[in-house]
């Protein structure tokens, strides 16, 4: 009785398991692989559009022209009631010298330009929100602040980044769900085609009067092991992809349209993850697995 607590039994009962039915395990382990990459790979597509998703959000800011007939002084006091109004996270001001250089850029020869007063444009606010989502908020917030006679941004370039991101996220998490439950069901059967090889074993320890616990945990402990060596396999082979693709990307993409964030950041994250569904497809797909064989 006392063997079945036994967990190097149960330990080298899983390893012998892997290495005699090698073709089984090795089909197992190139299942795991296989369903784990993809899942890898949506997955950093979404990270990277989200990531993508957040630099456009950075860049797109309220411009809050003050009312013209107040001095710069007046203009600079507005900065702190702009700054106190919720979603804001940052506020830079701009005077009209400044706003003016800024428009003059690249038309210095023009000579139309040349003698323009100071006075031709406004002083400004350039304005970063924390959320994109709630910017319309913002403007009504901004618009509606004593001083400010006109806000102009690009509302619908905002909402359309919205969209954009809601939709990533949700295909994303769709995709990803449908994977697990897919893998999952490949990996209970390859499992359950090994198991099946050796169903007069697990009767006769059956009617020996072994307990369900004590024929289930070897094949968890195989699970496991297949499953953590098909999730190293991925994890390195994702690597090698994602830098393949990285490369491809910044060769090809001369305007910086395309930014990807570096493998190498996210590696605490992602071998815990591989790791993980690594463990959970192994052990839930050999419980799946060995469930039948032991109703004798």
């Amino acid at each position: 009785m006392a063997r079945r607590f036994n967990t190097g039994y149960y330990i080298s009962e899983g390893f012998h398991s892997i290495f005699t039915h090698g073709f089984m395990s090795f089909a197992a382990v190139c299942m795991t692989v296989a369903c784990l990459l993809i899942m890898g790979s949506f997955s950093l597509v979404a990270l990277n559009l989200e990531h993508m998703l957040g630099d456009l959000e950075a860049e797109n800011e309220l411009i809050a022209y003050v009312e013209e007939d107040y001095t710069e002084e007046q203009a600079r006091a507005l900065q702190s009631s702009l700054e106190a109004i919720p979603n804001v996270s940052n506020v830079t001001f701009m005077t009209r010298r400044e706003a003016l250089d800024a428009f003059l850029e690249g038309h210095e020869d023009n000579p139309l330009y040349n003698e323009l007063p100071d006075e031709t444009l406004r002083d400004r606010y350039h304005i970063h929100v924390d959320d994109i989502e709630l910017m319309a908020k913002t403007w009504s917030a901004v618009e509606s602040l004593e001083g400010v006679a006109l806000v102009r941004g690009a509302m619908k370039v905002a909402q359309g980044f919205i969209m954009v991101r809601n939709i990533a996220t949700g295909v994303a998490i769709a995709l990803i769900a449908m994977l697990v439950l897919i893998s999952l069901f490949i990996i209970a059967n390859t499992i359950k085609l090994a198991t099946f090889y050796r169903r007069e074993e697990i009767a006769i320890m059956k009617m020996c009067g072994a307990t369900n616990a004590f024929v289930r945990w070897p094949f968890v402990v195989e699970g496991m092991l297949l499953g953590l060596c098909g999730a190293l396999v991925a994890f390195f082979l994702q690597w090698g992809l994602y830098e393949a693709v990285a490369r491809v990307v910044v060769q090809g993409n001369g305007l910086s349209l395309v930014t990807m964030v570096s493998f190498t950041t996210m590696i605490r994250y992602i071998l815990p993850a591989f790791c993980g569904a690594g463990l959970i497809i192994g052990v839930g797909g050999s419980l799946l697995a060995i469930r039948k064989f032991l109703q004798v």
